[in-house]
C-alpha cells in the first residue's frame, strides 16, 4: 500500500493490545504512524515502528487501577 500519516489516540483501558499489532503492521507498510496517549497508562509501550507524543493527565495509574 502507497505510506501515508496516521495519527492513533487510544483511550485508556481500550483495546490497546489487539490495536498495537495492527499500528506495527501498517508501520511495516510505510505508514507514518503517530500514537498519542496519556503520560500515566496502562500497557502503552513504545516500539521503534512508531512514534509516541505523550500528553498530561490529572490521574496516575494506582488511580486508574483503583477505579476499575
Amino acid at each position: 500500500s502507497d505510506g501515508g500519516k496516521l495519527l492513533v489516540v487510544p483511550m485508556v483501558g481500550s483495546h490497546w493490545l489487539s490495536l498495537q499489532e495492527v499500528v506495527e503492521k501498517l508501520s511495516e507498510r510505510g505508514h507514518e504512524v503517530v500514537v498519542l496517549a496519556p503520560e500515566e497508562s496502562w500497557l502503552m509501550e513504545t516500539t521503534e515502528a512508531y512514534k509516541v507524543v505523550t500528553y498530561p493527565v490529572s490521574h496516575t495509574v494506582q488511580e486508574l487501577d483503583n477505579a476499575f
